[in-house]
């Protein structure tokens, strides 16, 4: 369960994908959707921004 309390940074790293709010937000500094941030951070495997944020990067414009 995610400890609201912790201000260590580590949170910060990964995306709840179970979060609206949280995916609304990583998707709006990504640039997309937050349907198709949801889709990009499945098919990139995991739940690191850095991760999905480089998934997007390389797979932007990909039909």
């Amino acid at each position: 369960m995610d400890n609201k309390l912790k201000q260590d940074g580590r949170d910060d790293a990964k995306v709840d994908l179970n979060d609206p709010a949280e995916v609304a937000y990583a998707a709006e500094q990504a640039g997309v959707s937050p349907d198709d941030y949801k889709t990009m951070a499945k098919k990139s495997g995991s739940s690191s921004r850095k991760l999905i944020a480089e998934y997007i990067s390389s797979h932007k414009g990909d039909s």
